[in-house]
């Protein structure tokens, strides 16, 4: 037996889905327009300067990656012999949402639209707004809009503060979050107000629900802080999450996967502060994974603080701390180890408006006992989820097409 790890740089596209026309995203491509502005002399900063460097991930396979999936070798890129399996994949769920995204790499792809409040104002429905308020209790809510976190705290702490009514907001995503003040309010009641709202919202698809206390005395000093909670709905049945925990594999989530997959069969979920401690945790996590083990872990800085942000010198720099690290990684591995690094949809900080991309991702199976070999461009995402079932001997996933299978 082995054990498999599936590492997810969230939001870290490589090219045009099949249907981006459909979501309006024709010609996006996260990776090769992040290259082109390095190489281009655009993401110079005091942190890093010229092309793209990504030298360890690009031996792993990700240019020749970029090149299956747009047919571009992206600038800064070697596009030599890889030394893992490398191709990409394409997402059959109907968004480009985190969870779907998630869930389709674990083997279980969503049946389902995801919900979406439309952005006008109030954008929140008021039969939802009155249901929340009677059943939790509220003296009202405010906000009710598209928007900003960090702005909209900003303009309606002080009110929040002073009426007791939690701020309601939302985004291009699929979601609902409710900010308040952690002491004004109480972050206990905050998480226990959300899951209601989780409650609430599961008839209109919505994916996730989001508490962001924060604390501070004024406009000036309102900051969020680390104790944001998400409330997924539920994922479909049969991912490899399920198929590992019904064998008895002991099992690891590092991030947000915990809260993405609603804490079924997700074992032990470690948070931590940034990509680079969480990546230290998934570290520390392989050194006690078991054989027959599955880790899965989310790198979520690149989507929230660049992509989202079109902050594409940050996006490059965020890319080239996380590539720095992989030696530590791949040294980590042990014979018949699979660890597979992709990503759960696109957010191309060169696109027009803040939502994320659909793209293709990339799919780079790397270990030191896998071969190198070109995987080509999967039909779905769940073909990773199969592939990791097959490689530690578990019940087959609810869909997908291991590689392992080709002929």
């Amino acid at each position: 037996m082995s054990r498999a790890l599936i590492l997810l740089l969230d939001s870290f596209g490589c090219g045009n889905a099949p249907d981006a026309a459909a979501f309006g995203d024709t010609g996006a491509d996260t990776l090769l327009h992040i290259a082109q502005a390095c190489a281009q002399g655009l993401c110079n900063t005091d942190e890093r300067q010229g092309a793209l460097h990504m030298p360890h991930l690009d031996a792993l396979g990700l240019g020749l990656a970029a090149h299956a999936s747009s047919g571009i070798l992206p600038p800064g890129f070697l596009g030599a012999p890889a030394t893992g399996a490398y191709g990409c994949a394409s997402e059959i769920s109907p968004g480009k949402d985190t969870p779907s995204g998630h869930w389709e790499i674990a083997g279980a792809p969503a049946d389902f639209a995801f919900g979406y409040f439309p952005a006008v104002t109030p954008a929140i429905p008021d039969d939802l707004v009155a249901a929340l308020v009677k059943q939790a209790g509220l003296p009202g809510v405010i906000g009710r809009t598209h928007a900003s976190g960090t702005q909209i705290i900003e303009e309606l702490g002080d009110e929040h503060v002073r009426s007791s009514k939690p701020i309601l907001y939302t985004s291009v995503d699929s979601v609902l979050q409710i900010a308040a003040h952690e002491e004004a309010f109480g972050r206990d009641r905050l998480y226990a107000l959300c899951e209601i709202a989780r409650r609430l919202c599961d008839p209109l698809h919505i994916g996730r629900i989001i508490a962001r206390p924060f604390l501070g005395n004024s406009a000036q000093t309102y900051k969020r802080t680390p104790y944001r909670k998400d409330y997924s709905m539920p994922p479909p049945e049969g991912s490899i999450f399920d198929r590992a925990a019904e064998d008895g594999r002991a099992i690891f989530s590092i991030g947000k996967i915990g809260d993405i997959f609603a804490h079924r069969n997700t074992g032990t979920e470690i948070k931590g502060r940034d990509d680079m401690d969480l990546f230290s945790k998934t570290l520390e996590a392989l050194k006690t994974l078991p054989d027959g083990g599955f880790l899965f872990a989310n790198y979520v800085d690149l989507d929230t603080d660049f992509g989202h942000r079109r902050n594409v010198a940050g996006y490059a720099a965020g890319l080239e701390r996380f590539d720095a690290r992989m030696p530590e990684l791949l040294s980590a591995l042990q014979p018949g180890d699979l660890c597979l690094f992709t990503a759960d949809h696109g957010n191309d900080p060169t696109w027009a408006g803040t939502d994320h991309t659909r793209e293709n991702v990339p799919v780079l199976a790397f270990g030191p006992s896998i071969k190198p070999r070109a995987l080509g461009r999967r039909n779905s995402f769940a073909d990773m989820g199969a592939s990791v079932a097959r490689h530690l001997d578990l019940r087959a996933t609810a869909q997908g097409h291991a590689w392992q299978e080709d002929q």
